[in-house]
């Protein structure tokens, strides 16, 4: 029950933070403080992530910000340690192959997305993707509400809803 509410608050901090744009570090700094890992650095790190890779329309930043969260729970800390590598690959692509499950789920999405790919993602969403890069788009974005309880901040809540469910109990373990 006490992950049940951490989860949620988790969850509930990501949707919010993303409010402020910033998909990877919404969801990297919700689960930073969620399961106290990483550190400024980290969370600095996540910020050219956000839009898929600086606004490109790539890799689903709020899925990028929960990988992250899950290389400082998980990662290896030298690069001969294989073993770990290939466990923490495995819950990335756990957590991927969840949170695409779930943006289809909770968007009620009639088919079923193609990939994590931000633009795939976008699409499935509000009907088509936008470059972010352009004021225009980006400003269309907005208005249709990119960053509106429905929009991309919910992306965020999913992607740090569904990482929490898989590095809450390791992270405890850690302490």
């Amino acid at each position: 029950m006490a992950n049940d509410l951490a989860i949620k608050r988790i969850r509930t901090r990501a949707h919010e933070y993303d409010k402020f744009s910033g998909c990877s570090q919404s969801v990297l700094l919700a689960l930073q403080e969620g399961l106290d890992v990483g550190d400024l650095e980290s969370f600095k790190a996540a910020t050219v992530l956000s839009g898929g890779v600086s606004r490109r329309g790539e890799t689903c930043g709020a899925l990028l910000g929960a990988l992250m969260a899950l290389g400082l729970v998980e990662g290896r800390e030298k690069m001969p340690d294989t073993p770990i590598y290939s466990a923490a690959c495995a819950d990335g692509d756990k957590l991927a192959t969840e949170f695409q499950r779930r943006v289809e789920k909770e968007f009620k999405l009639k088919e079923s997305l193609k990939s994590t790919i931000c633009w795939d993602v976008q699409k499935a969403i509000y009907g088509r993707s936008f470059d972010l890069r352009d004021t225009y788009q980006r400003e269309a974005f907005y208005a249709c509400g990119g960053h509106g309880e429905d929009g991309c901040p919910k992306v965020c809540g999913i992607a740090a809803e569904v990482a929490a469910e898989i590095l809450l109990p390791k992270a405890k373990k850690q302490s």
